[in-house]
């Protein structure tokens, strides 16, 4: 494991508690801190509030990297991209996983915990903390991104 990952915060809906857990667990086990910021049960709950959490906390700079999981993982990446300075990926394979660390600086993995089986999940989150970003021509990419959150209208 990256030993510079210290603390991760991680939320999930109801379809994804199982996997959550899991994944959390995992966490734990190599020495990283979890916050945790639920949902901690099967009850049925709206995805985006957990999304919100962990997408915000980001955004704020109070933890470099997030895992968010949901049925399907498409739910929660697209709120979490609403929030200036992160870059949420909805990963299906391990592949995706590295790259979007090496090329894009992911900084929230995605999963669905309907869709992505608990040996792929962990193979993929330790891919993608294992992953550093590259750097160089692909910096000068984040810098576009990091430019349109700070416009209010897109007119090109």
């Amino acid at each position: 494991m990256n030993q510079t990952q210290t603390a991760i915060i991680i939320g999930c809906d109801h379809a994804a508690y199982p996997l959550k857990e899991t994944v959390k667990a995992f966490l734990l086990k190599q020495g990283i801190e979890v916050e945790d910021a639920g949902t901690h049960s099967e009850v049925s709950v709206d995805y985006p509030d957990y999304g919100i959490k962990v997408a915000a906390a980001i955004s704020r700079g109070d933890f470099s990297r997030g895992i968010l999981l949901c049925g399907s993982g498409i739910g929660m990446s697209m709120v979490a991209n609403r929030f200036p300075h992160v870059r949420a990926a909805l990963c299906t394979d391990l592949l995706a996983a590295i790259m979007c660390r090496k090329h894009n600086d992911a900084n929230i993995l995605v999963m669905g915990g309907r869709m992505t089986g608990e040996g792929l999940a962990l193979e993929m989150v330790r891919a993608w903390l294992e992953t550093d970003f590259e750097g160089g021509r692909h910096q000068g990419r984040l810098d576009k991104f990091d430019r349109l959150s700070n416009q209010s209208t897109f007119c090109e």
